[in-house]
């Protein structure tokens, strides 16, 4: 299996899809960090991953606030 660290989960049975998570996913990618859109189907879920990391989920909340912030060098990690 390989590792991904989680940036975001957005259900998959939302209005828009995968939208949000590909909208995530590309305003990540424009701050030059590493993310993709995967389908989980054991929670139904889009998750936006970073590959190659350590698993580690993180809220979306954190994800948000460290876009408006880009000097944070990483994401604070779900409790």
């Amino acid at each position: 299996m390989k590792h991904a660290q989680v940036l975001g989960t957005f259900p998959a049975g939302s209005p828009r899809g995968s939208w949000p998570a590909e909208e995530l996913a590309a305003r990540l990618r424009s701050q030059g960090r590493a993310a993709e859109v995967v389908m989980d189907l054991a929670t139904d879920a889009f998750l936006v991953v970073a590959p190659g990391r350590p698993a580690e989920v993180v809220h979306v909340d954190a994800v948000e606030a460290a876009s408006a912030h880009p000097e944070q060098e990483r994401y604070t990690a779900a409790s």
